[in-house]
């Protein structure tokens, strides 16, 4: 079995200031990367496209990481998605944006473009492709006395928009199909000719729950395109910040899955400790979200003795109210009968999918970024990754229990570490085009961003991909099987992000 450093090693390395190979491969090579990910050796990272090549980021068994690279000028590359079914959106997406034809794609709908844009697809000559108006055919199924149920994408709650059709027997739900891309705002575009700042910005709104992790993967790959070493300092409140929104997501999470099943006095404390974590972020760094607090080269602000006071209150409010609120949990049987045993995925599909965060961990998934392959200060902090097997929603319930309690222990440790210095060094322009990439673990789990900085200093190509893109159709998966009325509990239990996928 050949490994990925090997694989990239023999083909033409291309050395950009990855902090990982990159290599433009010949179909050969890439075919055989493939068959690695249709065995299960390697899992992918990410897949994205420009007008005349595609990229795959992968991850083999030794936790080694690296992009490979295909020429396509003509268009046309054999499909990924064909062999290894984590690709297909991502070969769908590629095709909208970029004209991409993935040669024996299995599925040839449109999926960012929704036949709106006015533009000729690429896989339209296909069989069974995309017709040029904005109808979008569903996958049937057969069977006896089936009914479908369309849900969305406008929605009764405040959430953003996506399309769900069910197709159920009786209560029980047969299939589940997604239909999304409502909210694609063009973010990559935008970030086409943008500046370091307005990029960074960019970056920090593909997601605005996950905005600290997307401002830190940008910020990282930049960084590592440019060789640029970031003050200790900033470093270390980078991963406070990180802390900080995960601890404000995780206790949002677990109210709201008991709201949707009629517990509401767990959402309301649950909502109490993820507003005092906001008002401790906005007194530590002058924002509740601290949106655009992590730039290029350091951090745009600095921690005083107020702000460490408010974190470490906070600190100690959460560790002797939540315990209560755990047991609260575990305690409650009409609870406890809607969360155990619904929403099962299974070990297999989490490990195929590369499933990231509490979705991958809850079943049997054993990956973290921060931990592996890792980045600093993390290396240097004491921190558990939790990991059950059972995979339904009470597993990633307790999932997101656990990591409250890491990341409580992750703040203190950093406080109590935090090194002195200044927080941001001057980002220099380099000469000729620099490429760079980073994995960073944010609540939902690894953010992939990878760019490439032209001769101007400016961006030429910048691709986000948010652990959404993998979670989005395992959703499908674990709601197969269970009754329509625990398709809310069961959403909410993944909470993937519209936003992050759709771009």
């Amino acid at each position: 079995m050949p490994a990925l450093a090997d694989l990239i090693e023999a083909a033409r390395r291309i050395e950009y200031h990855l902090p990982w190979p990159r290599a433009v491969v010949a179909p050969k090579v890439w075919n055989l990367a493939v068959e690695q990910l249709a065995k299960g050796r390697w899992s992918l990272l990410g897949l994205w496209g420009e007008p005349d090549k595609v990229h795959m980021a992968l991850l083999d068994e030794a936790l080694d990481i690296g992009v490979i690279s295909l020429d396509c000028r003509g268009g046309r590359y054999p499909s990924v998605g064909q062999h290894h079914p984590p690709a297909l959106r991502l070969e769908r997406a590629a095709a909208d944006l970029f004209g991409l034809a993935p040669q024996g794609l299995p599925d040839t709908r449109r999926w960012i473009d929704h036949g709106q844009w006015g533009i000729s697809h690429p896989l339209a000559a296909q069989p069974g492709g995309p017709a040029a108006a904005s109808s979008y055919r569903f996958l049937a199924a057969e069977g006896e006395s089936l009914h479908q149920i369309a849900v969305g994408p406008v929605h009764a709650g405040i959430i953003e928009p996506g399309h769900f059709r069910f197709t159920a027997g009786g209560e029980t739900v047969v299939r589940l199909e997604e239909r999304l891309g409502y909210v694609h705002k063009g973010i990559e575009g935008l970030m086409a000719g943008a500046s370091l700042d307005r990029a960074a910005k960019l970056a920090g709104r593909t997601s605005g729950d996950s905005t600290v992790a997307y401002s830190l993967a940008f910020a990282r790959a930049v960084e590592a395109a440019l060789g640029v070493a970031p003050p200790p300092r900033a470093i270390w409140l980078r991963a406070l910040m990180a802390e900080l929104e995960r601890l404000a997501n995780h206790l949002g999470d677990i109210g709201a899955i008991c709201n949707d099943a009629a517990f509401a006095i767990m959402h309301a404390h649950c909502g109490v400790l993820r507003e005092r974590v906001l008002r401790a972020a906005d007194a530590a760094f002058g924002h509740r979200l601290m949106r655009d607090r992590i730039l290029p080269g350091g951090t745009a602000c600095d921690l005083d003795e107020a702000g460490t006071s408010a974190i470490r209150s906070l600190v100690a409010e959460i560790r002797q109210r939540f315990p209560h609120l755990v047991e609260l949990y575990d305690n409650t049987a009409s609870l406890q009968d809607r969360t155990v045993t619904t929403g099962r995925l299974k070990v297999e599909l989490a490990r195929q999918y590369a499933a990231g965060g509490y979705v991958g961990r809850a079943s049997g998934r054993d990956f973290d970024a921060r931990r592996a392959p890792g980045y600093a200060p993390y290396d240097e902090l004491a921190f558990d990754v939790p990991v059950l097997q059972e995979g339904d929603v009470n597993a990633r319930v307790w999932i997101r229990v656990r990591e409250v309690e890491q990341s409580l222990s992750l703040v203190e440790q950093i406080l109590g570490r935090l090194p002195a210095g200044p927080a941001l060094v001057e980002v220099v322009r380099a000469d000729g085009p620099r490429e760079g990439m980073a994995l960073v673990e944010g609540f939902r789990g690894d953010i992939l961003v990878w760019l490439r900085i032209g001769e101007g200093g400016t961006i030429e190509r910048c691709h986000l991909r948010d652990p959404s893109w993998f979670q989005w159709p395992l959703l499908e998966a674990a709601i197969e099987g269970n009754i329509v009325a625990d398709f809310p509990i069961c959403n909410k239990s993944f909470n993937c992000s519209y936003s992050g996928h759709d771009l």
